[in-house]
């Protein structure tokens, strides 16, 4: 499934996020070219769901702002927003007592007035997102029924049917079992758009993503191509692991081995 509208260039301009009195982001400055996939990784408390929270603007950044092709995205109307840029949000949402078709469906929301009903291209669309994530048979089931991997499959494909050209997924690989975790991953790749994907496996970034930026402490510490950033003494400085690093053999990629113990102090 290919989106419409055109990627966009999505840019962190010196964005830090304070909450009760406590410095959660700090300063950060990151641009991702149109098209690009770029990975957020780090420890848990890092600020990577704090980030993407501010990108997709269910947080207002305490100092900075997020620009979407220069335009900033608070000051854009949340429906013109919602038609460019869509999220998956890692916090599980409440009970739906909607089935699959009717959660998925809401992509479409942003393209429509209110009250107005699905035509023919809409369900064109929807059923085209839950194909690609492997759920279109489960369409009339209720969505609170079905397993945690099933719902998020479904989440993803509600993202999908917005057709943005830009993304933010937080851990969308939660709860998905490997076929899928590859499956996801593969797709958002496949749909050149600009996304910003949160990812607690390095294996998996390094295999899909344009760069990594790895954040600690709120701040990123670096930003490159995989090869360029997970390299043993950055693992040892912020995971505080001894790991291995080497080129797989097939793919060219980085692959990340972590070995028991303690890393040595450099």
């Amino acid at each position: 499934m290919t989106p419409p509208d055109r990627p966009a260039a999505l840019r962190a301009e010196g964005v830090g996020v304070t909450a009760g009195g406590r410095a959660l982001v700090r300063e950060v400055s990151l641009e991702v070219a149109p098209g690009e996939v770029v990975v957020l990784a780090g420890p848990n408390g890092a600020g990577k769901s704090t980030l993407l929270r501010v990108f997709y603007r269910a947080l207002r950044a305490t100092s900075g702002r997020v620009t979407l092709d220069g335009d900033d995205v608070w000051r854009m109307p949340g429906r013109r927003l919602a038609r460019r840029l869509a999220a998956v949000p890692q916090e599980a949402p409440g009970e739906f007592e909607l089935t699959v078709y009717e959660v998925a469906a809401m992509g479409r929301t942003p393209h429509k007035r209110a009250f107005e009903g699905d035509d023919a291209a809409d369900r064109r669309v929807v059923m085209g997102a839950l194909e690609d994530l492997d759920v279109a048979g489960l369409a009339r089931a209720p969505f609170d029924r079905l397993s945690g991997g099933e719902k998020q499959r479904v989440l993803i494909a509600r993202a999908l049917a917005q057709r943005a050209g830009t993304m933010v997924l937080d851990e969308p690989t939660n709860h998905l079992d490997l076929r899928h975790q590859m499956d996801v991953l593969r797709l958002i790749r496949g749909l050149g758009v600009t996304a910003v994907v949160a990812l607690h496996d390095l294996n998996l970034a390094a295999a899909f993503c344009d760069r990594i930026c790895v954040m600690d402490a709120g701040r990123p510490v670096a930003i490159g191509r995989p090869a360029e950033v997970l390299t043993p003494a950055l693992l040892a400085e912020v995971y505080r692991v001894d790991a291995e690093v080497t080129l797989h053999p097939r793919t060219g990629t980085p692959r990340v081995v972590v070995l028991p113990g303690e890393p040595e102090r450099r």
